[in-house]
């Protein structure tokens, strides 16, 4: 039985792309076997996944247009110029207050987020084309609410979600399935990203840096989903033929309801709620009065 190969990028230990990784190569299948090509900046990160025989493990910088043609290059030499599935998972979380927000750090979540998935898709788009296969970009529920402290992350996830559904319209004269995988609340290595989180000194949040801290740790009772059933499901819908939006994980069929029903005071609050900016409000409403 001839394989079918993926390649997923962002699989470093413990985050959703190692899991895919594991789920695809474990998924029972009477039609086909496979072979993943996992990626990561760099080969360490991904020794979860160095025993297992059907994962390749491979070197892969989305920023890097270098990194991006030799594994390219790598691939379509393994493979015999084709790649059935490729899953754009890497990215970077952020959490900071818009009028904080770091310019030159935005940027950058915007290069790995969105246009680094795009140099990947463009990097293997004729091993995609010659298997007719599946183009899956990792997007976030957070693109479909309003969160605060997480604008310029949730931007960055619509965008791409935008651009892999336009995706989808222009890859289907040539055979090519497009999944936008709308991602809840799982248990992943978004909040490591937010280590040492610290406000500027003159933001107009510094009274509630403690919340927005936690809220970044994600210290928030918000239940999340395992990275493995997170990633068996995905795994599952993806191979049966999922096309368009697949919304995944914890809370995320809840938040496509909400989106749909609920008015839009109403949603505004669940989304703040717990988030400091009702003390924020109080104080400043004292400030006033004391002027």
């Amino acid at each position: 039985m001839a394989p079918k190969f993926v390649l997923i990028t962002g699989c470093s230990n413990g985050g959703l792309g190692s899991a895919l990784a594991l789920a695809f190569a474990t998924h029972p299948s009477a039609s086909a076997t496979f072979h993943i090509f996992a990626t990561a900046r760099s080969l360490s990160k991904m020794s979860d996944l160095a025993d297992q025989p059907n994962i390749t493990l491979l070197q892969l910088d989305v920023t890097s247009p270098e990194s991006i043609s030799a594994a390219a290059a790598t691939v379509s030499v393994a493979t015999g110029g084709k790649l059935d599935y490729l899953v754009n998972n890497a990215g970077t979380n952020r959490y900071m207050p818009i009028l904080d927000e770091d310019l030159d750090i935005a940027r950058s979540v915007f290069e790995t987020n969105v246009w680094g998935a795009v140099a990947v898709l463009q990097g293997f788009r004729d091993l995609v084309i010659r298997a007719k296969g599946t183009v899956v970009s990792v997007t976030s529920v957070g693109g479909h609410c309003n969160v605060p402290y997480m604008g310029v992350y949730s931007a960055s996830k619509r965008s791409l979600e935008i651009i892999t559904e336009t995706l989808r319209l222009e890859l289907a004269p040539f055979g090519v399935r497009v999944v936008s995988l709308v991602t809840g609340a799982v248990d992943s290595l978004g909040k490591t990203h937010c280590d040492g989180l610290t406000l500027p000194e003159d933001s107009l949040y510094k009274s509630i840096e403690a919340d927005i801290i936690q809220r970044a740790a994600w210290n928030d009772g918000v239940p999340r989903e395992s990275t493995t059933k997170w990633a068996k499901n995905v795994a599952a819908q993806i191979v049966g033929g999922a096309s368009g939006l697949l919304w995944a994980g914890g809370s995320g069929g809840t938040m496509w309801l909400f989106e749909k029903l609920l008015p839009a005071w109403m949603f505004d609050k669940l989304m703040t709620m717990g988030q400091g900016l009702e003390k924020l409000g109080q104080k400043h409403s004292v400030l006033l009065k004391d002027k």
